[in-house]
């Protein structure tokens, strides 16, 4: 299995941006014909009209409970993990703080990596898709959600995620932001935003207790 650092590396001449990469999540979850909700023609998701309604009426008994909730706990949406892979900015510096902290939990279902790798494939190559498949999934905590729900926000939901790092601005926007607060308890916040707020000092001790001892993990193995 290929490091973060031999991804980065081979990853460095794809020829593309943020714009280009959320585009391509949108044409992707359109294809499947569901999975992320539209507000309108644009693509963007409608918190609002998600399909997790923050209950279990419909999970199934082969879907388990939501997860306690921690703001340890992290959900990045496919846009955020393909841009920290292929493009770096402030992806990367977001999930960089996860990666250097094994008291972190990055949460993702499998159809959320199935979004992020067609994205990589449509965007770069399947070669390299398939590899980070294969370190991202090794580095996540994997959560259960029901069929058709929203991807990021069912890991948020069930796995107990309070933040939820995304570039759509159906999820940033203030209405959303309301509506996630008093359904999901998870906050949605854009990959910067998230990177500045972060305070694993603080944290730390939150969470663990005790002294924090700095970064315990290098962000590029």
């Amino acid at each position: 299995m290929e490091s973060w650092r031999a991804l980065f590396d081979r990853a460095a001449g794809a020829d593309t941006d943020e714009a280009a990469i959320s585009a391509a999540l949108r044409a992707v979850r359109a294809d499947e014909g569901g999975g992320s909700p539209a507000g309108d023609d644009t693509g963007e998701t409608d918190a609002s009209e998600a399909d997790v309604d923050g209950t279990d009426a419909a999970s199934g008994p082969s879907v388990p409970p939501p997860g306690e909730s921690s703001p340890a706990r992290v959900v990045a949406d496919a846009d955020v993990l393909a841009a920290d892979l292929l493009v770096g900015g402030d992806a990367r510096a977001a999930l960089d703080e996860l990666r250097s902290h094994t008291w972190t939990t990055l949460l993702a279902s499998d159809p959320l990596l199935d979004d992020a790798e067609a994205v990589v494939e449509t965007v770069a190559d399947d070669r390299l898709a398939a590899d980070w498949r294969e370190r991202v999934a090794a580095w996540r905590e994997p959560v259960t959600q029901p069929p058709g729900d929203h991807p990021a926000l069912a890991s948020a939901y069930r796995g107990g995620a309070m933040h939820l790092l995304s570039f759509d601005d159906g999820l940033l926007s203030a209405t959303a932001g309301a509506t996630l607060g008093s359904r999901l308890s998870v906050s949605a916040r854009h990959p910067q935003a998230f990177a500045s707020l972060f305070d694993p000092e603080s944290l730390y001790q939150a969470v663990v207790g005790g002294a924090y001892p700095g970064p315990d993990r290098d962000p590029r193995e």
